[in-house]
């Protein structure tokens, strides 16, 4: 008996030593902390920002960013049903507690011990995920743990409980871009928050937990097993009686996409302005900012349609790489089966029953489609995450019969594919090769497989697939460098890397026009200069000998600039390069923006070696278009803040003026005043420079552009080594566009310039031109038309017959061509052989 009396008095000491050091250690801790604490007043009268909005230069909108998909509700606003859902997810105890959950820490800090770092609970009560979300960081670290303690102890004093949950349900990330409860409802299910169903207020309460991971559109058969977990919490709090319980976790998945959408897709345009806005603004994302662009709302979809459709034809002249997935389970049930278990171990613990529910569940999520037998309810809810890319649809094969395939589209449409829409699917071996033609639609795909299909303008839908290539098209207002349309790839949603800023690529024939026009400003040379295509062997620094060759492989002797130009003759441009000299001419090409540091300091440069942006190209090209004017390419047009439309920042661009006298600073344009561009050619040059651009695609290597029927639209293709790059580069007065096709690998695309590049430039300028009148620029005093004999590129008198027209500098003039006179003058006068007029005379 006295042992049992000491041991109870021991262990009542050790309970009241072991309670006072907890406290002391809370009180030590508060202690440490506080000074660094946030304040948690302000959360009192707490108001959700509006988020960062982009359009474009007419108002349409491109982007929202931060927390535009949020609705605040007040604490009466939410249904009771979806209060005891989010308490039987993350804080059971909500109501009772003063901040902390100390059973809830207790069982963490158990499972850190036992499974040696691996938490399946954390322990924080909605009191303390307020205080995280709101006030400190999301660092994973003991400190702040501490701090998150504290804030949510400090909370529970200033605010009452229903503040507290009326804060936590409109800030947590419920995937999506859905901030808050009432905007994951629209998002998930397309009705208000009062209009959900119990099984759909536990499904949106198991989403903070991991919102991608438990997400009912990415993963319906995981979110089940989180959702009936749920809803048996709540039966056994005593929130559901065991009817409501049986009908909600038999309830079956009726969640799907409901997305907000833009005015005008241009998700790379809109990326570019928040990123510049996060740099600039610390509440970029809450301050209500309002960015405008100068992006032209109808320009921009005709971007990125060309590039999109001419990337398509690129991918089906290679052939056919497959489906996207094979063997797609037909049924949720089905799938259920293969379902992952990683992440959901402590629903799964709890009791066998949220499992089978789940299953159960799955089983009542079957959806059947006429024409086809049997559930389809997971290839519904396969389609329905896989996103649109461009005009590609994702769709499942149903079945194949002979050279006729059936598919499943979005939204439960069964669409036929004849033969015509399939007989393109050669096997894809590489870029250079594909295999022996299909002989029937199961030699393509089966049952099961996911693939992309698009629709014709005839309306038939044909099977196609995201392309093997990339591009980009870049459009810029030669008169101001204001980007008017902008896409950096076939589909943002495949691939956000912007190849229109960040892939430099090596520039090929498309550099060449700057080659000739430094020599043409400089008036060393001039379109009737002549230059020897031939071979020509040097050191090229690395102990190795150098032997360009052009692309044909062969050489056309003395040939005139203009011509070297149109037909792309790598070997004129080397001379041309050499005849000027490397130092000379990157000086000059500085003035176009183009960084020395990265131009090659060799002879390769003529062949446009260097790496370039298709922005970078653009803005080159836009300055040979508005007559040789340095003009900066812009994106921001105006930024607002706040309801008001308070003005933060308003562009102020230089623009090019060809009216404008050499000392003009400013010029009236539209009602505002602008800076005028500085002039970094000569006028005369410049027009040089674009005649000769039009013959490249009135007869040279452009030639597939006079389908346009224009006469003012001129450009100049590019491929590089190996054809790793195709691109073109055009303009008219109006608008400098440039399209690079590539591989984001560097591999080969086995295709040219003009045959991959060219032809979406086509597409895109044929649309955005269409109606306007052509419009080619006056020709400069400074400019001349004089005769001259082709051969020699040397000027014509007026009795001699024969020659053809070229445009000079007036200040720049070729020698006259000595005259001929016929044998028996020269037998005469005893001049024999000379043949020379000045000799004779």
């Amino acid at each position: 008996m006295k042992f049992i009396r000491t041991l109870a008095f021991s262990a009542f000491w050790l309970l009241v030593s072991l309670s006072t050091a907890s406290v002391l250690a809370v009180a030590g801790a508060a202690l440490y902390f506080a000074p660094g604490l946030p304040d948690v007043r302000q959360l009192q009268g707490f108001e959700l920002q509006t988020p960062l909005r982009i359009f474009t230069r007419d108002g349409k909108l491109i982007g929202e960013y931060g927390e535009e998909r949020r609705q605040p509700v007040t604490y009466d606003e939410i249904p009771q049903g979806m209060v005891e859902a989010l308490m039987a997810a993350e804080d059971a105890s909500y109501f009772d507690h003063h901040g902390v959950d100390p059973k809830g820490l207790a069982r963490a800090a158990f499972q850190l011990a036992a499974s040696g770092g691996d938490i399946q609970s954390g322990g924080s009560t909605i009191t303390m995920q307020v205080a995280r979300n709101y006030l400190l960081t999301r660092d994973q670290t003991f400190t702040r743990k501490i701090r998150e303690i504290l804030l949510a102890l400090q909370m529970e004093q200033i605010l009452s409980k229903p503040e507290i949950l009326e804060l936590y349900v409109n800030k947590i990330f419920l995937g999506h871009r859905a901030y808050g409860i009432a905007a994951a409802a629209e998002v998930y299910y397309d009705r208000p928050l009062a209009e959900l169903t119990l099984a759909q207020q536990a499904m949106l309460a198991g989403l903070p937990k991991a919102p991608s991971a438990l997400n009912p559109l990415a993963n319906a058969e995981r979110a089940l097993i989180r959702r009936n977990w749920i809803l048996f919490r709540m039966r056994d709090l005593g929130h559901i009686d065991q009817t409501a319980y049986d009908e909600a976790v038999q309830a079956p998945v009726t969640a799907r996409r409901h997305q907000a959408k833009t005015e005008v897709a241009a998700d790379y345009v809109a990326e570019m302005a928040r990123q510049y806005a996060v740099e600039r603004f610390d509440d970029a994302y809450t301050g209500g900012y309002r960015i405008t662009t100068t992006l032209d709302s109808e320009l921009q979809p005709k971007a990125r349609l060309a590039l999109a459709n001419g990337l398509i034809a690129y991918d089906t002249r290679h052939g056919w790489r497959g489906p996207e997935q094979s063997d797609v389970p037909r049924s949720l049930a089905e799938a259920q089966e293969n379902t992952d278990p990683e992440g959901l171990e402590e629903e799964l613990a709890e009791s066998p029953e949220v499992m089978s529910t789940a299953r159960q569940a799955a089983e009542r999520s079957q959806a059947e489609i006429p024409g086809i037998d049997g559930d389809v309810s997971n290839w519904l809810q396969v389609l329905d995450r896989t996103a649109v890319l461009g005009p590609l649809e994702p769709a499942i094969v149903v079945d194949t019969d002979g050279r006729e395939m059936r598919v499943l589209t979005r939204g439960g449409e069964v669409r036929t594919l004849a033969w015509d829409g399939l007989d393109w699917a050669q096997p894809y071996r590489n870029a250079h090769y594909r295999g022996a033609a299909p002989n029937s639609a199961a030699d393509i795909a089966s049952a099961g497989d996911l693939v992309r299909v698009l629709q014709r303008e005839n309306g038939d839908w044909r099977l196609s697939q995201q392309p093997g290539a990339q591009g980009s098209l870049v459009v810029l207002d030669p008169k101001s460098g204001a980007i008017l349309a902008l896409q950096g790839g076939f589909d943002y949603d495949a691939s956000k890397f912007n190849r229109a800023l960040q892939a430099r690529r090596q520039a090929g024939s498309i550099f060449k026009p700057f080659i000739y026009l430094a020599g043409l400003n400089s008036g060393e040379v001039t379109p009737a200069t002549i230059i020897n295509d031939a071979p020509v062997v040097m050191e090229d620094g690395s102990n190795q000998l150098w032997r360009p060759n052009n692309s044909g492989g062969n050489f056309l002797g003395p040939t005139r600039l203009r011509e070297g130009l149109v037909h792309s003759r790598n070997l004129v441009t080397i001379r041309l390069l050499q005849t000027l000299g490397l130092e000379q001419t990157i000086g000059f090409l500085e003035n176009f923006g183009f960084d020395p540091e990265r131009l090659p300091h060799a002879l390769s440069l003529a062949l446009g070696t260097t790496s370039l942006t298709p922005l970078e190209m653009t803005r080159g090209y836009a300055v040979l278009s508005n007559g040789g004017f340095d003009i900066d390419p812009w994106l921001i047009e105006k930024i607002t803040s706040g309801e008001a439309r308070t003005v933060v920042q308003e562009a102020d661009p230089m623009v090019a003026c060809r009216e404008c006298s050499p000392d003009q600073q400013t010029v009236e344009r539209d009602g505002k005043t602008y800076r005028v561009a500085p002039r970094i050619v000569d006028p005369a040059a410049d027009y040089l420079i674009r005649d000769m651009l039009r013959d490249v695609v009135e007869r040279g290597t452009a030639r597939r552009a006079r389908s346009l029927e224009r006469s003012d639209i001129v450009g100049k293709t590019g491929t590089t080594n190996d054809q790793r790059d195709a691109w073109f580069a055009g303009f008219n007065t109006e608008l400098a566009t440039t399209v690079w096709v590539g591989k984001d690998d560097n591999s080969s695309t086995a295709e040219y310039g003009s045959q991959a590049a060219l032809p979406i430039w086509i597409d895109f300028m044929g649309e955005a031109l269409a109606g306007t009148p052509e419009h080619w620029p006056e020709r400069p005093d400074g400019v001349v038309n004089r005769r001259v004999d082709p051969d020699t590129g040397r000027l014509l008198h007026d009795d001699q017959p024969g020659g053809m027209q070229e445009l000079f500098r007036a200040d720049h003039l070729p020698s006259y061509q000595p005259r001929r006179v016929d044998q028996a003058v020269e037998q005469e006068s005893g001049s024999q052989g000379t043949g020379a007029y000045e000799a004779i005379f």
